[in-house]
């Protein structure tokens, strides 16, 4: 098992070009088994969580032809099994989205429930409950989940939960809601810019789609869909990390192949605490020239604050001077890092569900614990500014969502070294 050695002091300064984006390639890579015809997926991220989708869409039949290029070519031709085995499904909570494209291509779905990163509970239920409503039957037994259909119906669904809406919910339905018979009108849908770009990609393959960025999808079933070629969208939690990176270390970033108008919740937010962020084209500047302020954050559904940059912003927290409020309303126990965070020194307590960031002038490098994929990035960057020398472990987390982060940050000026464990 492998580790990053981090030594703080570097500001990091220079370009990092940014990769296609882990949510948005891993549902589209499971919509790819809707078509009649191969599809090919550009800019894919070599990541561990798209080897394990890949693994998966091969334990079902379908061929997929990948190149070191991005490029991922996907023919569904040869499906014939339709049970996702649970020694990968339990790797990745982003596995379940085979349960909603095997119902929409061939009527029926085992899927083990999944796993992924420690994060709190995440419950399916949004998802079973909009599936059931487009007729199929839908059980758990023994850890799996069984559906089936003899023919799916269009028909009215809401599907927010007590946590607002739901990105996993959303797109599963829609796999099996683009050729059900009839139409789908799902209220309380995400409006995520991953799902946008699932709808954007089911609609070159065929399906007849509205609604994408707004809280009211309406899905009119089609009989067929043929395969698409499409690239992936820019990463914008890669890209918002990179941009903690810049603040957190007082340093001077460009970043290259982003969308900005995916990250104006986290450039307001940057701006707020006193980083310079300007945009242009597909490239966005991020800049320190002064002691950062502190401020409020709350994470909320697109177009909030991202859950998946909490923990992130929590670290260049632990820097600044005065104290800060971090309330998590997505995933109410997403606090897993803050044990680790004060092993380096910061000061942090939790306060009824919200955690309470006062700055120290100073980190210490010290022995820490990833547990889970934006905590792990979120101990890096306090290691970057800790005195010292910083052993992130369980780095395995980090490698299913982060590609080349080693590699990118020693472009721009880290001292960061990835060595296998004793």
């Amino acid at each position: 098992m492998d580790k990053f050695l981090v030594w703080g002091g570097k500001k990091l300064k220079g370009d990092v070009r940014i990769g296609g984006c882990k949510n948005s390639v891993l549902p589209i890579l499971a919509a790819s088994m809707l078509g009649d015809s191969p599809s090919k997926i550009k800019k894919t991220p070599w990541l561990k969580d798209v080897d394990t989708m890949i693994l998966i869409l091969e334990s079902l039949g379908v061929k997929v032809k990948r190149s070191f290029g991005g490029d991922v070519v996907v023919d569904p031709a040869g499906i014939d099994v339709w049970e996702a085995p649970y020694d990968l499904v339990r790797k990745m909570r982003s596995s379940i989205y085979v349960l909603g494209a095997l119902l929409g291509r061939i009527g029926k779905a085992v899927v083990s429930m999944p796993g992924g990163c420690v994060i709190g509970p995440r419950p399916i239920n949004l998802h079973l409950k909009g599936l059931s409503q487009l007729g199929a039957k839908v059980i758990t037994r023994h850890g799996y989940i069984i559906a089936e259909a003899t023919k799916l119906k269009g028909r009215n669904m809401f599907l927010s939960g007590p946590f607002g809406s739901s990105v996993g919910a959303t797109g599963n339905v829609l796999l099996a809601a683009v050729k059900a018979e009839g139409t789908t009108v799902i209220e309380g849908a995400a409006c995520e810019p991953e799902i946008v770009d699932l709808v954007t990609f089911l609609k070159k393959m065929g399906a007849r789609i509205s609604g994408e960025g707004s809280p009211t999808l309406r899905v009119r079933g089609v009989k067929s869909l043929h395969g698409a070629e499409y690239t992936v969208m820019p990463d914008r939690i890669e890209a918002g990390t990179y941009m903690m990176a810049a603040a957190i270390t007082g340093g001077d970033l460009t970043l290259r192949d982003v969308d900005a108008s995916m990250l104006e919740s986290v450039t307001e937010k940057l701006r707020q605490v006193g980083v310079v962020v300007k945009s242009r084209n597909d490239t966005l500047s991020v800049k320190v020239t002064r002691k950062l302020r502190t401020a409020d954050v709350t994470t909320l559904p697109y177009p909030g604050f991202p859950t998946d940059l909490q923990a992130q912003f929590m670290a260049v927290m632990t820097v600044t001077d005065g104290a800060s409020v971090i309330v998590e309303k997505i995933f109410p126990d997403r606090f897993m890092h803050v044990g680790e965070l004060t092993r380096l020194g910061a000061d942090i307590m939790m306060d009824n569900g919200s955690a309470v960031v006062r700055g120290v002038k100073k980190l210490s490098g010290a022995p820490i614990m990833a547990s889970d994929l934006r905590a792990s990035a979120a101990l890096i960057l306090a290691g970057l500014v800790a005195d010292g020398e910083t052993t992130v472990h369980r780095v395995y987390h980090i490698d299913r969502g982060y590609e080349e982060i080693e590699e990118k940050l020693s472009q721009v000026g880290a001292r960061i070294k990835r060595v296998k464990s004793n």
